[in-house]
């Protein structure tokens, strides 16, 4: 989440008229993350998360994850419900920008997660996994394989001023990704993104997965392997393997793991390590000006990719033979 689009109060509250949510009473924006512009709005019929979509999302992907969330609130998953207007349509234009407004969802995202943490959401990963085996809409995964290597070449010659080297690395990394990435592994509707700020906890207990605008149709190990990424290194770039044993631990006790998914592990999780860092490193060689954004550093992930470049088997990430 971020802030790129100021919207006035004035256009908020005409918006707002299109809905049955009352007065608006307030609104602030957020500031987390880096795809598109949210606001926390308040009005006399409670708090909701208003999402203007940005130029990374192309609008005609919006029907997928409006009708995915539906989906799999559906069947049980904690996830926002979209809010429709008085004409039952789910989604609008804001300031220029497609928009939708979504419920918000009690809990809070963890900064330091505990194994407890991971194993919940290697649990709520599963569960979506299976819900989403019927969905009917199905979208390609943007940011797998094909589309890290234009990210590089958007980096360009300034990739070594963030990292010296870091340019032959990923020159390197893709050579390995686009030979040797596994094909035939069970896939279906993944998330992509299921990072600490888009998981919410009421103590230890997960109460709601967000932010669905990646969700694709993929790979489901690839889900595990950002998951794993995400959740289970340290701050000093350290692999937690009690965290990880923990998140796919819980992940199998809902759907097990087929014997090529588990074999595909060490490179599935190098390649998710490869493809935030390079979606890092363009947000921070490109943050735009005056954009209330924090770009989140690239040098933590190639931390996490030089971990990955040395595991042979799942057994590194914690999961027994």
């Amino acid at each position: 989440m971020a802030v790129y689009t100021d919207v006035g109060t004035d256009e908020l509250s005409a918006f707002l008229d299109l809905y049955d949510l009352g007065q608006l009473l307030s609104c602030k924006g957020i500031a987390e993350g880096v795809e598109n512009t949210n606001y926390l709005i308040h009005t006399t019929a409670g708090y909701f998360i208003l999402t203007l979509y940005e130029k990374r999302v192309d609008p005609d992907d919006l029907p997928f994850f409006i009708a995915l969330m539906e989906h799999l609130a559906d069947r049980g998953l904690t996830c926002p419900l979209p809010v429709k207007t008085k004409g039952g349509t789910a989604l609008g234009t804001l300031a220029g920008r497609p928009a939708a407004i979504v419920t918000f969802l009690d809990g809070m995202s963890v900064r330091r997660p505990s194994a407890e943490h991971c194993g919940e959401v290697g649990a709520a990963l599963a569960r979506l996994h299976l819900a989403g085996a019927d969905f009917a809409m199905t979208r390609a995964n943007a940011l797998s394989v094909a589309g890290w290597r234009p990210l590089a070449k958007r980096a360009g010659y300034r990739t070594d001023t963030v990292a010296p080297g870091l340019g032959a690395l990923i020159a390197e990394e893709l050579a390995v990704a686009e030979t040797s990435w596994p094909s035939g592994l069970p896939a279906g509707v993944i998330h992509a993104d299921l990072f600490p700020d888009n998981v919410f906890f009421l103590g230890n207990r997960l109460s709601g997965l967000i932010d669905f605008y990646f969700a694709c149709t993929d790979t489901l190990a690839y889900d595990i392997a950002v998951g794993l990424n995400a959740w289970c290194f340290e701050p000093d770039a350290s692999f937690n393997v009690t965290k990880g044993r923990a998140l796919l631990q819980r992940y199998e006790a809902v759907r097990p793991l087929s014997a090529a998914e588990r074999d595909a592990l060490p490179l599935l999780c190098r390649g998710a390590a490869l493809r935030f860092l390079l979606t890092r490193l363009v947000d921070w060689l490109n943050v735009p000006a005056g954009a209330l954004v924090r770009p989140k550093d690239p040098i933590e992930y190639l931390k996490k990719l030089r971990f990955h470049r040395y595991a042979s088997s799942a057994r590194d990430y914690g999961l027994a033979a």
